[in-house]
């Protein structure tokens, strides 16, 4: 399994990457910013970046505001 944003837990599965857990999740929004197991992972590594059983992913959507 893998702990997203302590809320969910998803299955795992061999070949895994950031990408798959973010289409899992039904993450959408184009400017996230994602960890696993406490490490950066820049988004153009997304489709490459493997994810192993157990990991947990934090996924934060970045939100501009201001006047």
């Amino acid at each position: 399994m893998i702990r997203v944003n302590d809320k969910w837990d998803i299955p795992w599965k061999q070949g895994m990457t950031v990408e798959d857990v973010l289409e899992s999740c039904a993450f959408s929004h184009h400017h996230l910013v994602v960890s696993v197991n406490g490490r950066l992972v820049p988004p153009d590594e997304y489709a490459g970046h493997p994810v192993a059983d157990g990991d947990q992913v934090r996924v934060v959507h970045v939100i501009g505001g201001g006047q």
